[in-house]
C-alpha cells in the first residue's frame, strides 16, 4: 500500500491557543466557505485587449480595479454605482463584464446590454430584450444578441432589428436551448459564427418523450408542472441544428445522418464562416462521426474522422481552430486511453498527434503565434492537479505552471504574458503574472489562510492500492484535538460516479467546510475516489460499464478495510453519506453490504437505473433490454430486504434530474417488506438543496448521523 500523507491547517495545542480561536458553526461552514473564509482572489481577472493592463473586482463585484504588468499599485477605477449613473441602469454588479477593446467594455444583466467607454465615462444601451428573454448570447464583434422566449429563438441586431428566428406554437419543439440533457459538454443552445452573421441553434422535437409530472405546491390547489423526461430504453428527443442567416433571414436545418435520435454535439464554425462542424454520436454512444456541413445550405460535405468503442465514445470538446487564417483543427480524443490533442487538416488527414500523455487533458485554453503554440490544462502525473502546458505544432510540450496544484490561466492578446492563480494542499491562493518566456513578472496575491483563526482540524491526502492494483486517492479529516489513543466514529462521504473527482490538490483538498465542522463533533470524515470517477483516463473510468455500483463499492470497501486497520477508528460506528450518484452509492452500500455501515443518509439517490435519463444512463448501463441482468443487480429494490442499519432518504420534491420516483419506489418496497426507514422531502427544491435551506439540509444530515451512530 502506497501512502503519502500531507497536512493542512495548524494542529492546535493547548487551551490558551483554543481560547484565541473562533468556534466554527455549522451555519458558517455551509454559508461562508467562500465568503468569510474563502482565500483572497483576483475576482473576475481579465486582460484589457491589446495592452498589458488588466482589471479585477472587489469580492462583491461592486468595484473595478485596474493595474498593469509593470505597475506595482492597483487603481480603484469604477464602482457599479458610477456605471449605473452613467448608463441609467440598475446593474447589481460587474459580473459578466467583457472587454470590447482597450477603452470600451460590455456589461449586461442578462436582459439589458450596455457599452461603456472608460475614457469619456459615458455609455449607451445596446439592447433591451424584455423580462421574458432567456439564454441570451451576445456577439461582441457584431454586437448582435440572440436569445429565447419560451421555446423560440430571436435576434436583436445592432441596427435595432428584432428578428424572429423560430415561431413554433407546438410546445414539443424547443429551439435555442441545451439538448441531450446537457451531456456531451453541452451547456447552451445558441452559437454565433465568428463574423456574427450566422446563428446556429439546437432544436429538439420532444413529441415522443413522456411528460413527467412535478407538483407545484405554491398554488392553491397544487398544480402539475410537467417536464419532458426520457427514461432509459424509452423514446428520446429528435435533434436538429438550425443555421439562421441574418442577411437573408432564412434558416437551413441539419438533421442526424444516422438515426433520428442520434446526438448532435460539439457545434463550432470554421474561422472562415463557411462551414459548421458537428460531432454526431449514435444513441448507443459507441460510434462518433465528426461531420462538416455548409453554412449556406446546410448540406453535408464530409466526415472528417470517426471513433468507435465497445463501451462508449463521449466527445465533450468542439473542434478547436488555433489560427483564424486556417481550417486546420485540433481534436481532443481519449482513443488511446487518455484525452490527447490531435492536429488535422480539413480533409480529415492527421497532420500530427501533438500530445501522447498518459494523463488527462482537460481543455484547450488558448493559442498564440497564429496558432503555432497551444495552451491546455491537464492533470500531469498527479491526477489531483490541474496544470497548464503548452505544445507547438511539432509536438514539443512544455509545463508552463511551476507549482503543483489547481491552476487558472489567462493569456494576453499578444501572448507575451499570462495570469496564473493556483491553490493547493498547502497554498490557499497565490496569483502572479508570468512572461511566456518563463520569468515571473509580478506577484499579485499570496492569500493567508483565513481558517487559522478558527478551531479546525487537519486534512490528509493519501493513496491506497485497490483490489485490481489501481491507485486510489483518499482524504481523511481529523478533529483539532485528535488523540490517536482514542476510538473515533467515521463518516464516509461518497460520490463515486463518472466525471466527478472529490479529491483535488486545491484549497481544502476539494472538501466542504462542513466536513471540518463534523470532525469537531468528534468524527473522522473520509472520502475515496474509486474506479469510475473522473480525471483518471478511460480504463479507470470505463470499468463500471454495464455494472454500476459493483466496482465502485469494492473500492469503497477497500477504504473501509483501511479505516478499520487504524487503531483510532471505531469500526462499529461507520456512517456513509452522499448525493445523486453518491446517494445511489450510499443506499447500495447500506443494502448490498448491510453489515458495514451503521447509518446512511442518501440524498437524491438513483435507486433503479431504468428510471434515469437516456443520455447518461444508457452510456453506462446500455438500454434495459440490452443489459437486463445489470439493471436487475443494480436495482436497490432487489436488495431492500437486507437493510440492517438506520437509513435516511432525502429528495427535492421537484427534482428534474433524479426524479422523485426513485425514492418513492424504494420507500414503497420498504413498506411492502415491513421495514422501517426514514424519509425527508425538501418541498420545491430541485436536484439539490440550495440557498438558505442548505443549512437546514446539512443540519438534518449530520444530526441524523450523530444521533443514530452512537
Amino acid at each position: 500500500m502506497l501512502k503519502q500523507v500531507l497536512f493542512i491547517g495548524a494542529i492546535i495545542l493547548g487551551t490558551v491557543v483554543f481560547a484565541q480561536k473562533k468556534e466554527l458553526t455549522l451555519k458558517d461552514a455551509v454559508s461562508n466557505q467562500y465568503r468569510t473564509y474563502g482565500p483572497d482572489r483576483m475576482n473576475g481577472f481579465q486582460w484589457i485587449p491589446n495592452t498589458d493592463c488588466y482589471t479585477f473586482f472587489s469580492k462583491n463585484y461592486q468595484t473595478m480595479f485596474k493595474s498593469s504588468v509593470k505597475n506595482l499599485k492597483d487603481q480603484e477605477w469604477f464602482t457599479i454605482q458610477t456605471i449605473n449613473t452613467a448608463l441609467g441602469s440598475e446593474l447589481s454588479s460587474f459580473f459578466g463584464l467583457e472587454w470590447k477593446n482597450s477603452t470600451d467594455f460590455f456589461i449586461n444583466d442578462g436582459v439589458n446590454f450596455y457599452s461603456f467607454n472608460t475614457v469619456t465615462s459615458k455609455g449607451k444601451t445596446i439592447h433591451s430584450l424584455g423580462e421574458t428573454a432567456e439564454n441570451a448570447l451576445f456577439h461582441s464583434a457584431s454586437e448582435n444578441v440572440a436569445y429565447t422566449i419560451g421555446n423560440n429563438v430571436y435576434v436583436h441586431t445592432l441596427e435595432g432589428l428584432k428578428l424572429i428566428v423560430t415561431d413554433n406554437a407546438d410546445k414539443n419543439i424547443v429551439s435555442g436551448q441545451a439538448i441531450a440533457r446537457s451531456e456531451f459538454g453541452i451547456s447552451g443552445g445558441l452559437f454565433w459564427s465568428p463574423n456574427g452573421q450566422h446563428l446556429a441553434f439546437y432544436q429538439k422535437d420532444e413529441t415522443n418523450v413522456h411528460d413527467y409530472p412535478l407538483l407545484n405546491i405554491n398554488e392553491t390547489p397544487g398544480e402539475l408542472m410537467p417536464i419532458k423526461y426520457p427514461m432509459a430504453g424509452q423514446k428520446s428527443e429528435n435533434p436538429r441544428v438550425g443555421i439562421y442567416h441574418l442577411m437573408t433571414k432564412k434558416t437551413v436545418f441539419i438533421s442526424p445522418k444516422g438515426e433520428k435520435d442520434d446526438y448532435l454535439t460539439n457545434i463550432t464554425f470554421t474561422p472562415d464562416n463557411n462551414y459548421v462542424v458537428i460531432a454526431e454520436v449514435n444513441r448507443d454512444q459507441n460510434h462518433m462521426w465528426l461531420n462538416v456541413y455548409e453554412v449556406k445550405t446546410g448540406n453535408f460535405v464530409k466526415t472528417l474522422l470517426e471513433e468507435t468503442n465497445e463501451k462508449w465514445v463521449e466527445p465533450e470538446h468542439p473542434a478547436f481552430f488555433p489560427s483564424e487564417k486556417s481550417t486546420n483543427f485540433i481534436w481532443i480524443s481519449e482513443k488511446d486511453g487518455f484525452n490527447n490533442l490531435y492536429y488535422y487538416d480539413f480533409t480529415g488527414k492527421l497532420i500530427k498527434q501533438l500530445t501522447a500523455n498518459k494523463f488527462v487533458t482537460k481543455e484547450i485554453l488558448a493559442a498564440k503565434n497564429d496558432g503555432k503554440t497551444i495552451y491546455f490544462a491537464a492533470t500531469g502525473d498527479n491526477a489531483t492537479n490541474t496544470l497548464v502546458y503548452s505544445v507547438d505544432l511539432a509536438g514539443k510540450q512544455t509545463l508552463i505552471t511551476k507549482a503543483e496544484g489547481t491552476h487558472e490561466f489567462s493569456l494576453t492578446t499578444d501572448g507575451k504574458y499570462f495570469y496564473d492563480a493556483y491553490s493547493s494542499h498547502t497554498v490557499p491562493n497565490n496569483a502572479q503574472i508570468w512572461a511566456t518566456s518563463g520569468k515571473t513578472t509580478k506577484k499579485l496575491i499570496e492569500s493567508k489562510e483565513k481558517l487559522n483563526d478558527v478551531i479546525i482540524g487537519t486534512g490528509e491526502i493519501s493513496t491506497l492500492t485497490g483490489k485490481d492494483g489501481s491507485k486510489l486517492y483518499t482524504r481523511l479529516i481529523k478533529p483539532s484535538n485528535f488523540d490517536p489513543s482514542k476510538k473515533y466514529p467515521v463518516m464516509v462521504y461518497v460520490y463515486g460516479g463518472p466525471h466527478a473527482q472529490m479529491i483535488t490538490n486545491s484549497w481544502l483538498d476539494g472538501a466542504n467546510l462542513w466536513m471540518y465542522w463534523m470532525a469537531e463533533q468528534g468524527y473522522l470524515v473520509y472520502t475515496l475516489d474509486g474506479r469510475g470517477s473522473g480525471e483518471r483516463g478511460f480504463v479507470f473510468e470505463s470499468q463500471i460499464h454495464r455494472q454500476l455500483g459493483d466496482l465502485e463499492m469494492e473500492d469503497q470497501l477497500t477504504g473501509v478495510e483501511y479505516l478499520k486497520s487504524l487503531p483510532y477508528v471505531d469500526g462499529n460506528r461507520l456512517a456513509v453519506h452522499g448525493w445523486s450518484f453518491g446517494g445511489f452509492m450510499t443506499t447500495s452500500l447500506m443494502l448490498r453490504n448491510p453489515d458495514v455501515f451503521k447509518v446512511g443518509v442518501a440524498g437524491g439517490p438513483v435507486t433503479d437505473w431504468k428510471y434515469y435519463e437516456i443520455m447518461y444512463g444508457e452510456r453506462y448501463m446500455d438500454r434495459p433490454e440490452q443489459n437486463p441482468k445489470g439493471y436487475e443487480k443494480a436495482s436497490l429494490m432487489k436488495h431492500a430486504g437486507n437493510l440492517k442499519g438506520e437509513l435516511l432518504l432525502i429528495h427535492g420534491t421537484v427534482d428534474d434530474v433524479v426524479v422523485m420516483q426513485h425514492n418513492y419506489a424504494l420507500i414503497k418496497k420498504f413498506v411492502d417488506l415491513g421495514i422501517q426507514m426514514d424519509f425527508f422531502p425538501y418541498p420545491m427544491h430541485k436536484h439539490n438543496v440550495t440557498g438558505k435551506d442548505r443549512v437546514h439540509l446539512m443540519e438534518k444530515v449530520l444530526t441524523y448521523i450523530i444521533e443514530e451512530n452512537k
